[in-house]
């Protein structure tokens, strides 16, 4: 029977849970995806791109929101138990309380580890993944991000101005800076142009313009009637490096280990291939791990945080105010925990003193929980 019991609680608690995290996830990745509208329209990338790329965002948001969404989820269900006095069947059945928290805890671990391998596994690859959409793709909608009476800078090295755009896309008094090198410009004006698709790139065709080119101090012009600008080799000015948060766990690990023999043995040469791994980035690496592996540490907290309210009958007079205090005392938890990742600083000491915090905290909690209801077991 009180497995049964315990079965019934966990399928209402996870039911509850993952039907909500879903909803929200999902609410989210709709507004976000109307965000990422902005890499096909003013970036003039191709509805393909904007897809996958919104797609590959959705385990980001899913792993952002589980630890929220699941003390909410506990802390719901464990109140609509108590007051519908459904608790008082497991102690009918002989399951005493410490017996519950052992139960709870012991399935948040689990769920603890599914958040570590999202957060430090699934989510990267994806990341990465989705910025490979746009490190391998070309800017196919140019006549999309170029907006009249405005600076569009969208293609890197290039600038492009327009005075006034007509309805079939036509392009007046065109201003077109192109950056030949470093220290190298081209400047071209043109009264006309039109972008059209000549075998699969675009083509800039400029009418009645001039071309000045300041190139090793000279400077040479020339004026034309019809000129074309090919656009084919250019790049987006959207980033498209490989950001901390997208290099994968592994390589995370791998960039660690040679910065720490680096440093005590600076005679050898560590050699890696892993982008941002330097020591001006190290900072930034020990937020990547403390944020994928260390911070899932609090998810058993938040599962047991919801367990207070059970410390109390709801008959008592003060319960209403436990309630309350058990639901600020889970908020806060919920934005201590992303809030520390603000305090990880390359000084190592600190950083330990930071991910035992949870550790720490889980250890009181659950104390205060066996001395509580041991003092009344043994009342009883």
């Amino acid at each position: 029977m009180k497995k049964i019991l315990f079965r019934k609680l966990l399928s209402d608690y996870m039911s509850f849970f993952l039907i909500a995290l879903l909803s929200a996830s999902i609410i989210m990745w709709v507004f976000q995806a109307v965000n990422f509208l902005d890499i096909m329209i003013e970036d003039g990338r191709d509805y393909i791109v904007y897809i996958s790329y919104s797609l590959l965002n959705f385990p980001k948001i899913f792993s952002k929101l589980f630890p929220f969404v699941l003390f909410f989820s506990l802390f719901y269900v464990t109140i609509k138990y108590e007051n519908n006095n459904e608790l008082i069947i497991f102690w009918n059945f002989g399951i005493n309380k410490i017996q519950l928290i052992n139960f709870i805890f012991k399935f948040s671990l689990l769920l603890m580890l599914i958040q570590i391998v999202l957060t430090s596994l699934i989510v990267p690859s994806t990341q990465d993944k989705a910025r490979s959409f746009l490190r391998s793709s070309t800017i196919n909608f140019l006549g999309s991000f170029i907006k009249p009476q405005r600076f569009n800078d969208t293609i890197k090295g290039v600038t492009i101005y327009t005075e006034r755009k007509d309805e079939k896309g036509n392009l007046y008094n065109i201003y077109l800076k192109k950056e030949i090198d470093q220290n190298n410009i081209q400047v071209t004006y043109a009264k006309k142009g039109m972008i059209k698709e000549t075998n699969n790139f675009p083509i800039l065709i400029l009418f009645d313009g001039e071309t000045i080119t300041e190139k090793n101090n000279e400077i040479t012009n020339f004026s034309f009637s019809k000129s074309d600008f090919p656009l084919k080799n250019f790049k987006t000015n959207t980033t498209t490096y490989i950001k901390t948060q997208e290099i994968s766990t592994i390589n995370i690990f791998k960039c660690m280990y040679s910065l720490y023999y680096s440093k005590i043995n600076p005679n050898k040469n560590f050699n890696t291939t892993i982008e941002n791994c330097n020591m001006k980035n190290l900072k930034n690496i020990f937020k990547e791990i403390y944020k994928r592996i260390f911070i899932p540490l609090y998810i058993p907290i938040l599962m047991l945080i919801p367990l207070l309210v059970t410390t109390s009958s709801k008959e008592n007079i003060n319960y209403s105010k436990l309630k309350f205090m058990v639901f600020l005392l889970g908020l806060f938890f919920i934005i201590f925990s992303e809030t520390t990742i603000r305090l990880i600083s390359k000084v190592i000491y600190t950083n330990y003193f930071i991910i035992s915090i949870p550790i720490i905290v889980l250890f009181i909690l659950y104390l205060s929980f066996y001395k509580k209801f041991n003092i009344k077991i043994m009342k009883d």
